[in-house]
């Protein structure tokens, strides 16, 4: 493990918990709480359902992420994780400057969609400029433009029994069973806050391959892990129990908090 470092919010859950031993590695390099540490676990996802039904009334009211001026912008989005996919496809899609992109909309919807990043450009825009926290301890203040997500969510109609949405990622990581594509998630609370977008511009730019071209995700009340880059599909799910170990991400399949609110 290269780095140990608490998070502000690790350190709040473990300073209510009274387990100041506990702690979180950085997104490249995950040792978390051994397997055999049930009671620390379960502490922790205690307080994590806490602060999770504590957030999900806060966003009822309308809260809204802290946004910040362009004076505040100090220094360029700091890459992390994966920085250039090598799959054959998206080498290819690098290689026109993503001009046969296509962000499909799949699962639990009437009216299954696919947009170009043309198209997702024409449609009407948000632009905010907020503070990325990362897992490791780092922050960043930078300004997104996109398209919200649930003007997306809205033209492909959810079905009923919807209720979280999945982000497919052309990135891939290296787990205990090779290289696996990455995906993360959200439930619908979160999918529709108005500063959850599908981010295709930084900083007054397009964005660049290393910040997750040609489109991200950006949710802006959570950590870092939460906002995939690289992303080629949304799908609409009943559970995760389809896919990967079933915990709804990548990391959290390695033990990572599903919510990662901030």
């Amino acid at each position: 493990m290269s780095k140990i470092m608490l998070t502000r919010r690790k350190l709040l859950v473990t300073g209510a918990a009274g387990a100041s031993s506990l702690v979180l590695g950085g997104c490249d390099a995950f040792d978390f709480l051994s397997q055999n540490d049930s009671h620390a676990r379960a502490v922790l996802e205690k307080a994590n359902d806490l602060t999770y039904h504590a957030q999900r009334l806060l966003i009822r009211n309308g809260a809204l992420a802290p946004e910040y001026s362009e004076t505040e912008i100090r220094q360029g989005q700091r890459p992390n994780g994966s920085t250039d996919p090598q799959t054959n496809e998206y080498l290819t899609l690098k290689g026109n400057g993503f001009a046969d992109y296509r962000l499909a909309v799949t699962g639990l919807v009437e009216r299954p969609r696919s947009y170009s990043l043309a198209e997702l450009r024409n449609m009407p825009s948000r632009t905010q400029i907020t503070r990325h926290d990362c897992v490791e301890g780092w922050s960043c203040i930078a300004k997104w433009t996109g398209t919200a997500l649930s003007r997306i969510l809205d033209e492909a109609g959810l079905k009923p029994n919807a209720r979280y949405v999945v982000f497919h990622c052309y990135d891939k990581y290296d787990d205990n069973a090779g290289a696996v594509p990455y995906y993360e998630s959200c439930d619908l609370i979160d999918a529709r806050h108005p500063q959850t977008i599908l981010a295709y511009g930084l900083n007054g730019e397009s964005l660049p391959v290393a910040n997750g071209a040609p489109i991200r995700v950006r949710i802006e009340r959570a950590l870092g892990y939460k906002q995939p880059k690289y992303v080629h599909t949304i799908e609409l799910v009943d559970s995760f129990a389809h896919m990967g170990r079933g915990k709804g991400g990548f990391w959290e399949d390695l033990g990572y908090d599903w919510y990662a609110g901030i």
